[in-house]
C-alpha cells in the first residue's frame, strides 16, 4: 500500500512547532496545514517542516466567519474567492499538492436561490482551478454533513461539481461525512475514483481511528482498489461532553483564548479545545491503527 499518513493541525490550536513535532514522534508523514496566509511565515515553516522530516501535503481552506463563496453580498463572495487564491499561492510555497475546499463551517441556510447558488459556486471554483493548475495545485471539493452545510453532502454532489468547475478540481472525501450521507461509502469512492485526491479519516463518532465502527480494513482495501495512493489525513473532532461519564475535559471554545471565527468553528464541530495529553493520545492511536491496517493490506493479509 503507497498511501501516506497525514493529519489537520486545525482540531487544537496550538504552535505549529507543538503540532509538528507531535507529527515527527508518532511517525507520520505530513501536515494537511490549516490555511492561514497572511499569517504564516513560509520560510519559517518550510525549515520547521525539514528540521522534522514532515511534508505538506496540502492545505485546507477554512471557510468560517466572512469567507462564503455564496454568500448573498458580491463583496463576500469576493473576499472568499480572495483567500482562496491566497490559500493555493501558500500552499504552492509550502510544497503541498491539493487545497481541501469545503463548504462555510455552520452556514445550514440558503442566501438565494438554489440556481444562482450554483452558479456562484462554479465561477469562484473556475477561477481558483485555473490559478491552482497553473501552480500545480488540485482543488480537493470535500462534502460535509448536513449539520454543517445545506450545499454540498455527499460524494455525487461534489462530483457533479467538480466536473462542471472542470479541468482536473478534485474531490476530498471524509469516512466520518460519508457514514452519515452515504448510502453506500464503497459505491461513493469508486465513482468519484478518477478525482479524488484527498482523503479525511476519523470514526463514526469522529473519534480516533480505532474508538467506533468504521471497518478500517475495508475501508484500506476499498481505496486500494480505487487506485488511490494519497494520504489518510487524520480529522478526529471528539464532542464536548457535559454529563458525569465524561473523561474528555474539553474546554468551551468561549472559554479558550481565542478568536470569534474560530470559537465559532469549533462550537459548529460540536467541539471545543482539547487538552494537550488527550489530543496527543488520539494521534498516537490513530496512527497506529491507521498503520496497522496498512501493513496488513500491503502483505495481503
Amino acid at each position: 500500500m503507497s498511501m501516506l499518513l497525514s493529519m489537520h493541525n486545525w482540531m487544537r490550536p496550538e504552535p505549529l512547532e507543538q503540532t509538528v513535532s507531535r507529527l515527527a514522534r508518532h511517525g507520520y508523514d505530513a501536515i494537511e496545514i490549516s490555511s492561514d496566509p497572511r499569517n504564516t511565515d513560509v520560510p519559517a515553516v518550510r525549515r520547521l517542516l525539514g528540521d522534522h522530516g514532515i511534508a505538506c501535503s496540502g492545505t485546507l481552506a477554512l471557510f468560517m466567519g466572512g469567507r462564503d463563496l455564496v454568500h448573498e453580498d458580491a463583496y463576500i463572495r469576493e473576499a472568499g474567492l480572495t483567500y482562496l487564491l491566497d490559500t493555493i499561492r501558500l500552499t504552492e510555497e509550502l510544497g503541498g499538492r491539493f487545497v481541501t475546499v469545503p463548504c462555510t463551517v455552520g452556514k445550514v441556510v440558503p442566501m438565494a436561490d438554489a440556481e444562482t447558488e450554483w452558479a456562484w459556486y462554479v465561477e469562484a471554483l473556475r477561477l481558483a482551478q485555473r490559478r491552482a493548475s497553473d501552480c500545480g495545485i488540485r482543488l480537493a471539493i470535500e462534502p460535509l454533513t448536513r449539520y454543517e452545510t445545506y450545499l454540498i453532502n455527499r460524494a455525487d454532489q461534489a462530483l457533479l461539481l467538480a466536473e462542471e468547475v472542470g479541468a482536473d478540481c478534485g474531490i476530498c472525501l471524509d469516512i466520518f461525512h460519508m457514514s452519515i450521507e452515504e448510502a453506500d461509502w464503497k459505491t461513493a469512492i469508486r465513482t468519484c475514483a478518477p478525482r479524488l485526491v484527498n482523503f479525511h479519516v476519523a470514526e463514526n463518532n469522529r473519534l480516533a481511528p480505532g474508538a467506533g465502527a468504521v471497518d478500517w480494513a475495508a475501508l484500506i482495501e476499498e481505496l486500494g482498489r480505487a487506485g488511490y495512493n494519497g494520504h489518510l489525513s487524520v480529522e478526529f473532532m471528539p464532542a464536548v461532553d457535559r454529563t458525569p461519564l465524561s473523561e474528555r475535559r474539553i474546554l468551551d471554545a468561549d472559554e479558550a483564548v481565542l478568536g470569534h471565527a474560530m470559537a465559532q468553528w469549533l462550537r459548529d464541530h460540536a467541539s471545543g479545545v482539547l487538552p494537550e495529553d488527550l489530543y496527543d493520545a488520539y494521534t498516537a492511536q490513530s496512527a497506529q491503527t491507521l498503520r496497522h491496517h496498512l501493513a496488513k493490506a500491503s502483505a495481503g493479509l
